[in-house]
């Protein structure tokens, strides 16, 4: 009987060890993503092409003996059960582990010495698929002495330096960026893959595997001005380039860390659902390759496919991202995940039923790392307007409040770029203010030293508005400009085809302002007006205050107005050079408000553009607008720039009283002001006229109203109790504020809401 037990114990035992080690292959390239996609090659021709590139890729490395191409050769091997490419595997990996480091020499020289990095990661990446491909082929002392190998040269510097005790150097303060989940997670993958062989190399998975939800909770900090990673509604401040990196290397872990634990429980992470809206909310789709914002480090062509497609595997079924990946044009950027590569091959998901359009809002503010997008819509070559005022860390860059333009598929006001880093045009331009769309005063933007130390004082981004016609932001850039300026306000405000930008700025001294242009297309000046062309897409930078451009060359003629200067810096290939320009007020000064109107053309020729009134009274300047049978009277409020304390900013323009920082009045041409159903009041607690009050709220909010019919739509912002009323001489039987019913309660011409 005791026999008996022992050996029933013995048999559990074995099945309790069996259970815990890895059935290879089962990282990344699963039995089940390749037979799902060898059936759908057999209807589906661009996944057959693809096959044949990656099989011509294949042939090519085994003859090479390519450890670089490890990938292709482990899926040639299991695409074909071919042999010859498992052996040359096997060699490979063989040959790789005599090395006597994976290490950087300039790495290794910094005290304490960094033993791993991003070349040492994406080794660790290809060396996992490999092992974990031809682990069946190996006898067990080549799977042994490939494992020890890997460990000495890849896991133990990689998990040592960025996770585990006593021999961890680096922190999530002072490197948990994309840096650590590349570092760590490819070396986790990599760990995953030997766990057979090395068993204590379990415990450093199942550490890491824990940690991660660390990094996607990182909350920044104030000693070191680091950011905090994740934005509440979704994705990273770290630029749409190193955002999707850094995610893409976590999800890759997560991924094979699912794989290899089946029937386990992974764990929430709930910044995951969040990232198809910012992936999609940061892109431009267009005729051609998909654009997104190149803010901070990153180009315009890259896209995020590879998070996108990672997601979906992790089971978030998401039609936005079916939309996304099918916007990317197949090699679009070095990095992706696209269908000849390895990668994209297995985990490009059907795309058949990807929708025409998103599902999306056509705006949306990230408020955490400070970065806005508002558009006409999620067709391609709409008009999008983009606005940063964030954080100056890292990979972002010191543009507070800068911006760029997208129209009719051009980015016809772009940002600078940005090139290789050890490349001195990158400290000395791309990264600075001048290579972006901002105010300088006396020359200077954000101190050069930010580039390292970055801003104490961050940008921010508050109270954006979407009510279609009308768009709304405010960007406030002050802080990481506080050297110079104590005011450095930027409002956006885009009504009909004319993105209004009003700047609000004052100095500690008195000095000279310019305001910078990058443009994408053929610059020509006209009179008071610049018009920037690129194929169909035409704008109008048209300066209207505090001077207009002097109307001719002869700026000497027009002492007071805004001269302007071409000023040559790098291309971003760094093969030539490109303009940008510079409008400057002559006079010296230390408080001025600008106001500039962008025209969005619907063609190079259109000649209906708006006729633009500059107007002023006492305390106030404005525009009186008259476009296609409407008119827009846009008051600016010259007491509420802060000059007043405890007073009141109130002014009486037009037979209109508010205390408002600026509103906007349109009505049909024909019509009087005072019958108008249409508003936009920005920090503003009263709109009266006579004995008539349009708006009241005891505190100071931001609002858009819009009537017609007998449905009032209001949008609201500025409180987190709203308690006011808008006039309206009949009640509508339908109210929507913020794009929510709410019930009518209508008393005395007055419509109530409070939320």
């Amino acid at each position: 009987m005791k026999q008996i037990v022992l050996c029933l114990i013995g048999i559990l035992l074995a099945s309790f060890v069996s259970a815990q080690k890895i059935n290879h292959p089962s990282l990344l390239y699963t039995p089940q993503r390749i037979q799902q996609v060898k059936q759908r090659m057999q209807n589906e021709p661009k996944l057959r092409e693809a096959w044949e590139d990656i099989q011509k890729t294949a042939d090519e490395a085994l003859q090479k003996k390519d450890f670089n191409r490890l990938d292709y050769l482990s899926l040639a091997y299991l695409m074909t059960d071919n042999k010859e490419y498992a052996n040359i595997i096997k060699e490979i990996l063989l040959k790789a582990v005599e090395a006597e480091s994976w290490g950087d020499m300039e790495m290794m020289a910094r005290i304490p010495a960094w033993r791993s990095q991003l070349g040492m990661a994406h080794k660790s990446f290809l060396s996992a698929i490999g092992y974990d491909a031809a682990y069946n082929i190996m006898s067990s002392s080549e799977r042994k002495k490939i494992a020890e190998g890997l460990k000495r040269l890849a896991v133990e510097p990689a998990l040592g330096d960025w996770l585990l005790e006593p021999t961890r150097i680096h922190s999530l303060n002072s490197m948990g960026h994309n840096w650590w989940t590349s570092c760590v997670c490819q070396g986790g993958i990599l760990a995953l893959s030997l766990q057979n062989e090395l068993p204590e190399v379990k415990d450093w998975v199942e550490q890491l595997h824990e940690s991660l939800p660390e990094w996607f909770d990182f909350a920044g900090d104030a000693l070191q001005q680091k950011a905090k990673s994740f934005d509440e509604a979704g994705g990273m401040y770290e630029s749409l380039n190193y955002a999707n990196f850094g995610i893409q290397e976590a999800l890759l872990f997560r991924i094979a860390w699912i794989n290899t634990h089946p029937g386990q429980n992974p764990g929430d992470i709930p910044q995951l659902a969040k990232l198809p809206n910012y992936f999609s909310q940061v892109c431009y789709p267009r005729t051609g390759v998909l654009h997104s914002l190149n803010f901070g480090d990153s180009h315009k062509n890259v896209s995020a496919e590879s998070s996108m497609m990672l997601l979906y595997a992790l089971g978030l079924k998401d039609p936005t991202i079916l939309w996304y990946i099918a916007q990317v044009e197949q090699g679009q950027h070095r990095d992706g995940f696209f269908l000849n590569r390895p990668m994209g091959f297995l985990y490009t998901p059907d795309l058949s039923k990807a929708p025409i359009t998103p599902d999306l809002k056509t705006s949306q503010l990230f408020s955490d790392f400070g970065w806005a997008t508002m558009r006409t819509s999620w067709e391609k070559d709409a008009t999008m307007l983009a606005v940063k005022s964030g954080h100056t860390w890292n990979h972002s860059h010191a543009d507070a409040n800068s911006f760029i333009v997208f129209h009719k598929g051009v980015d016809i006001i772009k940002d600078g770029g940005n090139c290789w880093y050890p490349n001195p045009a990158y400290r000395n331009y791309f990264f600075q203010s001048q290579a972006h769309n901002v105010v300088l005063f006396n020359g200077e933007g954000q101190p050069r030293e930010q580039q390292y130390s970055g801003s104490t004082l961050r940008g921010n981004l508050y109270h954006l508005l979407d009510a279609g016609n009308v768009k709304y932001v405010l960007a406030n850039g002050t802080g990481p400009v506080s050297n110079n300026f104590s005011r450095n306000f930027r409002h956006f405000l885009w009504m009909d085809n004319v993105i209004y930008m009003i700047d609000d700025l004052k100095t500690h001294k008195v000095g000279q302002f310019e305001w910078l242009w990058h443009t994408n297309g053929t610059y020509k000046k006209s009179g008071i007006d610049v018009n920037v062309t690129n194929g169909n897409s035409s704008v109008v930078i048209r300066p209207l205050y505090p001077r207009m451009l002097a109307k001719s060359d002869f700026v000497h003629d027009y002492p007071e107005d805004l001269y302007w200067e071409e000023i040559e810096a790098p291309t971003e290939d760094l093969k030539g050079t490109e303009k940008y320009y510079s409008f400057h007020l002559p006079a010296e000064v230390n408080r001025v408000k600008g106001l500039t109107a962008i025209i969005l053309k619907d063609a190079p020729d259109e000649k209906d553009l708006p006729q633009m009134e500059r107007r002023e009274g006492q305390d106030w300047i404005g525009l009186r607008i008259r476009h296609k049978g409407k008119i827009t009277d846009l008051y600016i409020n010259q007491l509420a720039d802060g000059r007043l304390m405890h007073s009141n900013s109130w002014i009486m323009p037009d037979g209109w009283m508010t205390d408002a920082y600026m509103f906007a009045v349109s009505y049909p041409e024909g019509t009087e002001a005072k019958n108008a159903k249409d508003f936009f009041i920005a920090y503003g607690s009263a709109l009266r006229r006579g004995n008539e009050t349009y708006f009241s709220s005891l505190a100071k909010l931001f609002v858009i109203q819009k009537a017609e019919g007998k449905k009032l739509d209001l949008w609201i912002d500025g409180q987190p109790k709203i308690n006011t009323t808008f006039r309206s001489t009949k009640k509508p039987m339908s109210v929507e504020v913020n794009d929510k019913k709410i019930p009518v309660v209508y008393q005395k011409s007055q419509i109530k809401v409070k939320l």
